[in-house]
């Protein structure tokens, strides 16, 4: 995970409760007294990590205010986590799990804090850059996403996830999702759902995805070979692999792209840095390596422009409506009119 700081005042734990907590459903816990601090991190869920002398783990709890339906599932993402563990390392793994609310006024699952290095706008300057770094990175992006693209979906997952139609469900499932959130009028919106609505394709294969798959969500080696963590599993699912493909895309700027999506999210992540792949190098190895046709990834980019867009229009909503006081959130509305005008270039 990254970096922590003091907990905003109004997303506090209830310290005491917490540590009942951990001390009754968690074993091997030392003595002593409980710190928690926050990770700076993330725009959705909230991250927290505890300490009990040399003892660490990571709280995860939905955001305050009123929650969308079927969003921020702790069970069902802790129940993920637990059926892939052994099959993929990079996954925390879960310590406990609960729906009680009267624990913190929430539910929330503890997993395994991982160490490795985490990248995100700027390079660490304890490792000077080379572009082989950013070679290797890409490499293990790529590979990490094949590497869990190709392990066969458990029974257990298929009674959580239902791969039949997963696209025409989430293309119908976003664009409700956009309708609810919605603040403001964007031009091109109509269309983009309208295509995405009539030019589904059929996919290729059932897969497990990760669906928020990015730089910032991994960790890797000190040196950069490998990736030793994958974290924010709360969109994960078995669906279409392309889907979970074109999400990475929107997330992988290169430094060619025009301001307006380079900078969508603010600073842009190191793989705009020299050395790392574009995303056709992306799409080339991750091709190679599975045997997918990307003849139809042009769809799959859109649909994926499009599902930000929405992530963003929820957040801002909530800042709009005052239901967090995170002041990052309160220019989201542009970053969402930036994605929708990107998508709205794509349609063919």
């Amino acid at each position: 995970m990254s970096e922590t700081k003091e907990v905003r005042r109004e997303e506090q734990l209830p310290q005491a409760n917490v540590e009942q907590f951990i001390r009754t459903f968690i074993p091997n816990v030392p003595q002593g007294e409980l710190c928690i601090k926050q990770f700076s991190a993330g725009h959705s869920n909230l991250t927290y990590l505890l300490q009990i002398g040399d003892w660490e783990a990571v709280l995860r709890r939905p955001p305050l205010g009123p929650i969308a339906p079927k969003a921020h599932d702790m069970q069902r993402e802790s129940f993920f986590l637990q059926e892939i563990g052994s099959m993929f390392t990079a996954a925390p793994q879960v310590y406990a799990t609960t729906v009680d609310e009267h624990w913190i006024g929430a539910p929330f699952f503890i997993m395994e804090r991982k160490k490795g290095m985490v990248l995100d706008t700027t390079w660490p300057k304890t490792l000077p850059y080379e572009p082989t770094l950013g070679q290797s990175i890409s490499q293990a992006m790529v590979d990490g996403l094949v590497d869990l693209h190709q392990i066969p979906p458990t029974n257990k997952l298929l009674t959580i996830a239902q791969p039949q139609g997963f696209m025409a469900r989430q293309v119908k499932g976003w664009i409700s999702r956009y309708q609810r959130a919605k603040t403001a009028d964007i031009q091109g919106v109509e269309t983009i759902m309208r295509y995405l609505e009539q030019h589904t394709p059929t996919p290729q294969a059932a897969t497990i995805i990760h669906y928020d798959y990015k730089v910032n969500n991994a960790m890797f080696t000190s040196d950069c070979s490998k990736m030793v963590g994958l974290f924010d599993w709360e969109m994960s699912t078995i669906g279409d692999p392309l889907a979970d493909v074109a999400v990475a895309m929107t997330y992988w700027m290169q430094q060619d792209d025009h301001d307006a999506i380079k900078y969508a999210l603010g600073k842009p992540p190191v793989t705009v840095l020299p050395g790392f792949y574009t995303r056709d190098d992306f799409l080339q190895r991750y091709s190679a390596k599975t045997g997918f046709d990307l003849a139809n990834m042009n769809y799959y980019i859109i649909f994926a422009y499009f599902k930000l867009a929405v992530i963003g229009q929820q957040i801002y909503y909530r800042y709009a409506k005052g239901q967090t006081t995170d002041n990052r959130f309160q220019h989201f509305d542009q970053l969402v009119a930036n994605m929708i005008q990107h998508a709205y270039a794509l349609v063919p």
